[in-house]
């Protein structure tokens, strides 16, 4: 009896974690190289996840955030989006130039470039089509407070009003 019990228990966990993965929305996520190569066709903002590895709330942004459908569909309709491991020791070509890892600041100078030398993490990046400078907002971002942000550019806001103004009349839908 207690060998059943304990099937039946492993084989209802299994499908209860088979279908939370499977329920879950992923961000489409792009490397630099793909994103140069998509604004040459088609110009949109770029969403940069600037991340650690050790980086307990950029997981929680990772788990909380990005995976609501919402968002990953927004995301997907209106941005270019990067994951970006500050950390990385890869070489990075990113409109026009390289940028490497820096062992002075244990980073790659991209993310130096990215977060303005704030090394905070996670940091949303977004980068405007006008090509005005990358807009960092460092910390963790509930899918409240995420819509609001990327639906001021997303819906062209950005530059034309200032975000307070923007948040009074802002209606959350997700």
């Amino acid at each position: 009896m207690q060998k059943a019990k304990l099937l039946f228990l492993s084989v209802f966990a299994i499908i209860l974690l088979s279908a939370d993965e499977h329920d879950k929305t992923h961000v489409n996520w792009m490397n630099f190289t793909e994103v140069s190569s998509n604004l040459q066709k088609e110009k949109r903002l770029v969403l940069i996840d600037v991340y650690t590895d050790w980086c307990g709330w950029c997981k929680v942004m990772d788990s909380k955030t990005y995976s609501n459908k919402k968002v990953a569909d927004y995301l997907q309709n209106k941005f270019y989006a990067v994951k970006f491991n500050a950390e990385t020791k890869d070489d990075i070509l990113w409109e026009g130039k390289t940028y490497r890892y820096n062992s002075e600041y244990r980073c790659n100078e991209l993310a130096l470039y990215l977060l303005h030398g704030q090394m905070a993490f996670p940091t949303t990046v977004i980068i405007p089509t006008d090509g005005s400078q990358p807009q960092s907002i460092p910390g963790y971002l509930p899918t409240k407070d995420f819509e609001s942000i990327v639906k001021y550019f997303g819906e062209d806001k950005y530059g034309k009003i200032p975000f307070e103004e923007y948040q009074k009349s802002f209606k959350s839908s997700w």
